[in-house]
């Protein structure tokens, strides 16, 4: 596995250094930069279908709450029945496995974008893309090293954390408006831990953009910005609302 990973960055620092040439007469200085941000971004076009069906299975779980809360009130003190029940559901509808499959596949790619951002070396080589500055402040460098925080270059850090913050931010807020509405189904403890997570792991990445270089910070802000934009795009295209009578009101209808 890690034989394919080192093999997968060098191919994505290959093509990353292409497309800093090719973006030099139009980017000048900031060709590496833009390169990054390019190539992040072509990665999460080419992995638009994997979110779409992501989206599906998470709506997939939505529809089922109701069903499943259900289930546990019925079932509260029959807890070997409960998982025969829920066993019973989850075959009915095809299995969660859908929801969780798009979102494991999607890893390797960002495990390869993310060591490439990171790592000082590529096959045996000095990474040279991290040789290379954004205003001033080297793609290499960390926040907390060099000149330090106050100066010009953690002045080009601050920005990045403030964009991250920012984008975070507008993250959680969408996670909060598409749960589901149905206020009369109670959430179980995995429904508040998922949403508990869907509203703080936005803000960790600012933390996270804090401690590696800044090439990987820049990828971590087009990913998470991308992931905003493209959860925004799909709901409204792929997203149907249910029909009368055949699921509560609020919860998405990505499965027909």
């Amino acid at each position: 596995m890690l034989g394919f990973l080192d093999a997968a960055v060098s191919v994505a620092y290959h093509i990353v250094i292409v497309l800093a040439h090719v973006l030099v007469p139009l980017t000048g200085g900031l060709a590496t930069a833009a390169a990054i941000v390019a190539f992040t971004a072509g990665i999460r076009l080419l992995l638009v279908p994997l979110s779409y069906y992501a989206l599906r299975g998470q709506a997939k779980q939505a529809r089922l709450a109701p069903q499943v809360a259900e289930l546990r009130r019925r079932h509260a003190r029959h807890p070997d029945r409960l998982q025969r029940e829920l066993a019973e559901l989850y075959q009915r509808e095809g299995g969660l496995l859908a929801g969780c499959l798009p979102l494991l596949l999607q890893l390797p790619f960002f495990t390869v974008m993310y060591r490439l951002f990171r790592s000082g070396s590529v096959a045996g080589h000095p990474n040279a893309l991290l040789s290379h500055d954004l205003l001033g402040a080297p793609l290499g460098a960390h926040w907390l090293g060099g000149p330090g925080p106050a100066s010009g270059q953690g002045l080009v850090f601050l920005a990045l954390f403030a964009l991250i913050a920012a984008v975070g931010w507008a993250s959680a807020r969408a996670a909060r408006r598409g749960q589901p509405a149905t206020s009369q189904v109670p959430a179980d403890a995995a429904s508040r831990v998922t949403a508990a997570l869907a509203t703080v792991l936005p803000y960790l990445t600012v933390a996270i953009a804090a401690f590696v270089p800044l090439a990987a910070g820049l990828y971590l802000l087009t990913t998470t910005a991308w992931t905003l934009a493209e959860r925004s795009v799909l709901r409204r295209r792929a997203v149907r609302p249910a029909a009368p009578g055949s699921a509560p009101a609020g919860i998405a209808r990505l499965d027909a």
